[in-house]
């Protein structure tokens, strides 16, 4: 019977970037873009939130997945992205499955590195109860672990360590 901590390191089916957000300023509408570079140690590039040093948030993941459940909470029929203010919806795979590892999207490898807990901004952008709606459904944080640029369509999948780096599903 396999551990839990292989269980942890088990192939995951890859998954899609569906959507790309960036947020050009402090409480600022965050805007969709179709590609971005991220950069190791900052994030996303144009994002306000892309500081030097070395955040564990800099780059947030939210389920695409996720969306209908916190609308039906909310009993509305759908939430744009921008509302949840993250910077990435990613679907097909389990972003709770990627905390903690190693996986990359285009050319640039993340590694997980913890919940995307909601801000108090959820109930201004989703109405009352959108703080509690989001609870559990937050995603999560990731940091770069090697430059490079992602589009909306690129696959997203795990890597079981960063020596896998450039070994890809396209080349296998």
């Amino acid at each position: 019977m396999p551990t839990i901590q292989e269980l942890l390191q088990t192939p995951l089916l890859p998954g899609r970037l569906e959507w790309i957000g960036l947020s050009p300023g402090r409480r600022e509408p965050i805007q969709s873009v179709e590609r971005v570079m991220l950069q190791v140690g900052t994030g996303l590039d144009g994002d306000h939130h892309s500081r030097s040093g070395k955040s564990k948030r800099q780059v947030t993941l939210i389920q695409a997945e996720h969306l209908p459940i916190v609308a039906g909470f909310l009993q509305q029929d759908s939430i744009a992205p921008e509302l949840v203010r993250r910077n990435l919806v990613v679907s097909g795979i389990n972003l709770l499955a990627l905390k903690e590892r190693h996986f990359r999207i285009g050319s640039v490898i993340l590694k997980g590195s913890g919940p995307c807990a909601p801000c108090s901004r959820m109930e201004e952008n989703l109405g009352i109860g959108g703080y509690a709606a989001m609870r559990g459904h937050g995603g999560i944080t990731a940091i770069v672990e090697q430059s490079g640029e992602i589009r909306v369509g690129d696959e997203v999948f795990a890597l079981n360590d960063i020596t896998e780096s450039s070994n890809s599903p396209e080349s296998a």
